[in-house]
């Protein structure tokens, strides 16, 4: 399920980006930082919650993800990784997980879990030094 993110309620600015890059990365600013406010956003309320309880350092307390995009040398393409890496976020948000139904293990896989600890312990004895 995918649900588009209104391009609107994103907030861009251009900053320098890190790392190596010689004369250029002291001059020009490639580099993008996204905020989006998750509490103000136009998201079904279900998917803003899933968002809000991830544990994902891109989010902070106040609800708001912030992305910083530096992979590119243009702006553009800066652009649209993080918009990629946005809708990636929401659409992980977006996924109901499904309830986890409780079952037994089988008899089969009780016995096999047994047999094998008992061949672990009887290697194990084997190593033992033998006393008289």
């Amino acid at each position: 399920m995918t649900i588009e993110v209104d391009p609107t309620e994103i907030e861009w600015s251009a900053i320098r980006a890190q790392g190596p890059g010689g004369q250029n990365v002291n001059k020009v600013s490639n580099a993008l930082q996204l905020r989006f406010d998750i509490r103000t956003s136009s998201l079904p309320c279900a998917v803003k919650e899933r968002l809000l309880t991830l544990s994902d350092q891109r989010i902070t307390r106040d609800g708001i993800v912030i992305i910083k995009a530096q992979r590119y040398r243009s702006q553009d393409r800066n652009r649209n990784d993080a918009l990629a890496r946005l809708q990636a976020l929401v659409d992980s948000a977006a996924s109901v997980p499904r309830l986890r139904r409780e079952t037994r293990p089988t008899r089969g896989s009780q016995l096999r879990r047994v047999d094998s600890k008992v061949k672990r312990g009887q290697i194990k004895a084997g190593r033992r030094k033998i006393v008289e």
